[in-house]
């Protein structure tokens, strides 16, 4: 058993490059399930036309993943990470097997009943988004902001790449009976694999790396008590002779000193799920391409969060973020006006500006706030901030139903 002070300097350390690509790994694994389930929308509005299932699958979702998310993060300092991002990872892989197996048994049939059943397992889906979300976003906010950036790329990722694979299958599948069919099977058991091998390199390999124990063995010196487990698998004991380094803010006390950057990220969501992916499945008027729309996002969604990256670009005054964000609320009259009177291109336009914006406002955000605090507080402020941005998201995805005033046929 190796006992690891926390002396060692990290730029001494190996296992930054290997850190980074299993951040981005796990980031792409813990959305591409909802994010293939987004972009197999066009299959899903097939199947049941009648039942708004963009909109109402993201309404089953994200009160799950709020409610979950909200208990984590008030028992934070209690929870077991290991434990928990294994069983959510898991959970991810049994989800998203689950909706392969209903969608066999029901031999892609509609029908309430199946949507019911998709609905309930959508449901595990935002219960296991909370565990993962949280405790990846709090373990990464006590080591380098590079893991935090790479965690966000690869979320953003895996929404890039599901729509440009969808197209793509779209394309190849158009002719063929059951061609949407086909198509969505091969997703989710995509998505399947990659959640799996998430459970694998979390479980066995992200622990071992050294840059990683550091970090670990350093936020459990300053009293943290999540990171014992994964201290453990990778071989070490952790003296605790500082005790005095135990006391740590509250988690009142960290809200309150941070209450800008989680109003922040609760507006960043709340306007961008109000228009996505809803507004632009059923809004568009006569612009009938929202796959090319949902995949123009994601692209600027995943390009914007490698922009931070380079520091003249970075936002990190506080202020300046603030307006920055309260500024994007202009695109909502956009998004009106577009659909009503635009053509294609101003529509894709705008849609890569929400894209654009949210990833990079994101990360600047995200990898300024744990700034100047010890490892216990910063894993705690992590989940704080993703459970805003989950009720930003909640928010989003219930506003985004006032789109449907006045238009005809809407229930």
């Amino acid at each position: 058993m190796t006992v690891v002070d926390g002396g060692e300097s990290p730029s001494r350390l190996e296992g930054k490059i290997s850190a980074m690509i299993v951040c981005w790994i796990l980031g792409f694994g813990s959305l591409i399930a909802w994010n293939s389930m987004l972009t197999i929308g066009d299959y899903y509005y097939n199947l049941f036309p009648d039942y708004h299932p963009s909109r109402v699958l993201t309404l089953v979702y994200q009160p799950f993943a709020f409610g979950t998310m909200s208990i984590l993060a008030y028992n934070e300092s209690k929870i077991n990470t290991r434990r928990r991002n294994i069983f959510g990872y898991s959970l991810f892989v049994a989800s998203t097997f689950m909706l392969l197996v209903l969608d066999l048994a029901t031999s892609g049939r509609g029908g309430l009943g199946s949507f019911i059943g998709i609905c309930a397992i959508v449901a595990f889906l935002g219960v296991a988004d909370a565990c993962v979300q949280g405790g990846i976003v709090g373990d990464l906010s006590f080591m380098l902001p590079d893991f935090i950036q790479s965690f966000f790329a690869g979320l953003a990722a895996s929404g890039a790449l599901t729509s440009a694979l969808r197209l793509i299958t779209k394309a190849a599948f158009e002719k063929s009976n059951n061609g949407l069919r086909k198509g969505a099977m091969l997703f989710l058991a995509i998505s399947t694999l990659f959640e799996f091998l998430c459970v694998l390199l979390y479980t066995y390999f992200f622990p071992k790396l050294p840059i990683v124990k550091y970090f670990r063995s350093k936020a459990a010196l300053e009293g943290s008590k999540t990171v014992q487990a994964d201290l453990a698998a990778a071989g070490i004991q952790t003296k605790d002779d500082h005790h005095e380094q135990n006391e740590r803010l509250s988690n009142k006390q960290l809200v309150i000193q941070n209450i800008d950057y989680a109003l922040d990220l609760f507006l960043i969501y709340v306007l961008t799920l109000s228009i996505f992916p809803g507004f632009l499945y059923e809004n568009t008027g006569e612009h009938k391409y929202p796959l090319v729309l949902i995949a123009s996002y994601n692209v600027w969604d995943l390009i914007s969060r490698y922009l931070p990256l380079v520091k003249f670009l970075k936002i990190e005054s506080r202020k300046g973020l603030t307006i920055a964000i309260l500024s994007r609320f202009l695109l909502i009259p956009a998004f009106y006006f577009t659909a009503k009177y635009g053509d294609q291109g101003w529509m894709i336009l705008i849609v890569s500006f929400l894209g654009l914006t949210n990833g990079h406002l994101t990360v600047c955000v995200m990898t300024a706030a744990p700034k100047g605090y010890k490892g216990p507080e910063q894993n705690a402020l992590g989940n704080i901030l993703v459970l805003c941005l989950l009720i930003g998201i909640f928010a989003g995805v219930s506003l985004d139903w006032l789109w449907l005033i006045g238009k005809k046929n809407a229930f």
